[in-house]
């Protein structure tokens, strides 16, 4: 077969970045940027072009594998795999009942529709009540902060980069990331444009990262952000610099906000926030007096001990001085395809509306905290996890506390692992089945694509044949209901439309898919077709004709609060009773420890995400290691050298890592990337030296963020040593 170049976009972050892909007798050659595509416009990340080591990785999983007694894997045909694993399921909800079944996803789960759709539905036919995500360990604080702002958790808002003349930042590294929580494939051009335009960026860190050496840096404390920002609160209110007529218009419950930050003036929270009186005065005057500003934080924000209190600051900064919902502000998500909105209409959406066996946690999205599965999985009495299926994730490097996990799981009746790889996860799998890539399946951006400062739509066909057996998720989460004869349609997250789609599905007037269904949404949407009722709509056969996507709207609609808001009224709420909570256990907290004097949080590292890419070639070259980042005066009280090695300890365990010594943290912080540690059936990752973070945080339910059950993966105190010889 001919040289093909087959068009498509990146489902490994939310800048979802056009590629081209170049492919030869369906063997991938290689990826680059798509020139012509409207947002990204020629360009991609380093994780992007490389996903070719990953397609044709000869580390990849491409045959379903079952564990033998002695721990080695064995190749099985897909019938073997799935009928026993159906007849495993059976006998397991026979004896204990469906909620000994859980599911864990991890993050690239939320880049595609098909495989976290069919595996949510298999889970409410079971009637499992132990569903957890990545999202504990990421973004549900957001989601929380939003569910008691707007009354709608999955609404984020996000920066309108194009329009804006201030940029506030907290947490957030987006020339590294670029760009979390809100798709802008461009975001280097977007933030240095707002620069030229005479605006200004500012990021507040506890590290230099490399956004912050870039723009201006304000060095914070870790895990201050709380008190910086109730404090920027408190200077607008005590000033009178707030916007009376949005906040009228807007909101209920500000003379309550106001009130809660009045104990909290720059003075007294310069000792936790490490900042003068004089810059916090400075940095919330500027803010509030720019012609329009934006606040916006992402997981540095998000991991602390109070990341559903900053998310909510951050939106009541930008509400308070009238920069919520307007050109240059803060702007509402806006979807194409309207899968979260079905999913709020139907009620699962949830917060707190169950809780949690171990720990007494809210459920966030209908998820627990991944902190207390070890817990779940040990812990006798009704209820108890005994199976559970795992989808693009590795819990093991990625959850607090990852020795007890990786104890637990071993206990397990039946675990069953979707993926590309041998993970340190699911090397203790019965069974690990073979995934489909990006590549391999067709796709259209839901969720993270809503935030993006135009409106933009895409849709892509697979590029690929997948190799050799693997399989969609969604098909496998079909055919395991099938062989356990369920119909994925007789209950669960789809309540409104699982009635009709039953039938439509028994008559054989309709093979219900997720393609088939994103389709039905896409045509019943705000852009939709109507089934032909709207001249110019959408529909599938229309994207198809524009394979780059297409820019619907120039900029993201304002003025449209009212309608996104779902408490009454359609008001913002700015005293929900968890806040205020929330903000009066801020004048109780000390993280003071003599034993334990510094403060480690994370690091994003651009060649790297999360746990998965290490096994890449073109992404490990070079002088690729886990290092900490140390500050000199640290360093020197310990006797660390540069290029070093240390002994990290804090209460819940010890590392040792590589070291660079650097004034980019400041003397008290540590920076450690996470990810590392890999001891799994990819051999290039297994052979970088790295250590797993995760083993010095805390899984007790005590010890999680309050609001959302986050685990705290910023701000952990440890102390330090050098180790010799």
């Amino acid at each position: 077969m001919p040289v093909e170049n087959r068009v498509t976009y990146c489902r490994i972050c939310e800048p979802m970045c056009g590629l081209i892909a170049t492919v030869e007798n369906e063997r991938l050659i290689s990826l680059r940027p798509d020139p012509d595509h409207p947002l990204s416009q020629g360009r991609a990340c380093p994780k992007g072009i490389a996903f070719t080591d990953v397609q044709n990785d000869p580390d990849r999983v491409l045959t379903p594998l079952r564990r033998r007694a002695d721990g080695q894997f064995e190749e099985v045909s897909w019938d073997t795999a799935l009928d026993d694993i159906a007849g495993r399921l059976t006998a397991i909800i026979a004896r204990h009942g469906g909620s000994a079944v859980g599911q864990y996803i991890g993050n690239p789960t939320a880049f595609g529709y098909a495989a976290g759709l069919w595996g949510g539905l298999l889970m409410a036919r079971l009637g499992t009540k132990h569903l957890y995500s990545a999202g504990s360990q990421d973004i549900n604080s957001r989601f929380v902060a939003s569910k008691l702002l707007y009354g709608a958790i999955s609404q984020l808002p996000f920066p309108d980069l194009p329009r804006t003349d201030f940029l506030l930042m907290l947490g957030a590294n987006p020339l590294v990331s670029r760009g979390s929580a809100v798709r802008a494939p461009r975001i280097k051009d977007d933030l240095s444009a707002i620069v030229r335009r005479g605006g200004r960026v500012v990021v507040i860190d506890p590290r230099r990262t490399e956004t912050a050496r870039v723009y201006e840096h304000v060095a914070v404390r870790p895990d201050s952000d709380a008190w910086l920002l109730v404090s920027m609160l408190n200077v607008i209110f005590a000033e009178g610099l707030e916007d009376a007529a949005a906040i009228a218009r807007q909101s209920t419950g500000a003379a309550a906000l106001r009130a809660l930050c009045a104990p909290f003036p720059p003075e007294a929270t310069a000792q936790r926030t490490g900042l003068t009186p004089d810059l916090v005065r400075t940095l919330a005057r500027d803010f509030a007096t720019a012609p329009t500003a934006t606040a916006y934080g992402r997981t540095g924000a998000c991991l602390g001990h109070h990341g559903t209190l900053v998310s909510f600051l951050l939106d009541a900064l930008t509400l308070v001085t009238g920069n919520l919902d307007r050109p240059g502000g803060t702007l509402m998500s806006h979807a194409v395809i309207p899968l979260e909105d079905m999913g709020e209409r139907s009620g699962n959406l949830s917060y707190g509306k169950s809780r949690s066996r171990i720990g007494n946690l809210p459920d966030v999205n209908g998820t627990f905290p991944a902190a207390v599965m070890a817990e779940e999985i040990t812990t006798p009495g009704a209820g108890q996890l005994r199976a559970l299926f795992v989808q693009a994730g590795n819990p093991v490097l990625t959850v607090p506390n990852s020795d007890a996990l990786e104890a637990a799981i071993q206990k397990l009746e039946l675990l069953v692992s979707l993926d590309f790889y041998v993970t340190e996860t699911n090397k203790y799998a019965h069974y690990v089945l073979p995934a489909t890539t990006m590549l391999e399946r067709d796709d259209l951006p839901t969720t993270f694509a809503a935030c993006c400062p135009s409106v933009f739509v895409q849709t892509t066909e697979a590029v690929l044949e997948p190799y050799g057996q693997a399989r969609a998720e969604w098909e496998v989460y079909a055919d395991i209901a099938r062989r356990m004869g369920l119909s994925l349609f007789a209950t669960g997250p789809l309540q409104r439309l699982n009635p009709v789609l039953a039938l439509l599905e028994r008559k054989g007037l309709m093979n219900v898919t997720p393609r088939n269904l994103m389709s039905l949404l896409l045509r019943t949407g705000p852009y939709g077709d109507r089934f032909g009722l709207r001249r110019g709509g959408l529909n599938l056969s229309k994207l198809r004709e524009h394979p780059h996507g297409m820019v619907l709207a120039e900029h993201a609609p304002t003025g449209v609060l009212e309608k996104v808001v779902r408490h009454p009224g359609g008001k913002v709420c700015l005293d929900p009773p968890e806040i205020v909570a929330e903000i009066g256990r801020l004048g109780t907290r000390v993280n003071d420890d003599p034993d334990f004097p510094l403060l480690a949080i994370g690091i994003r590292e651009v060649r790297s995400q999360n746990s998965w890419m290490h096994n890449s070639p073109t992404l490990m070259k070079g002088d690729r290691k886990h290092r900490t980042r140390i500050n000199p005066d640290d360093a020197v009280a310990a006797g660390i050298v540069d290029g070093g090695r240390v002994r990290i300890t804090s209460r819940q365990g010890q590392i040792e890592t590589d070291v660079v010594v650097t004034d980019e943290v400041g003397s008290g912080t540590i920076a450690v990337p996470h990810g590392w540690g890999h001891r799994g059936g990819w051999q290039l990752a297994n052979s970088m030296p790295g250590a797993n973070v995760n083993e010095l945080t805390s899984s007790r339910p005590e010890d999680l963020e309050t609001l959302a059950g986050m685990s705290v993966l910023n701000g952990v105190a440890v102390r330090i040593e050098a180790v010799t010889g």
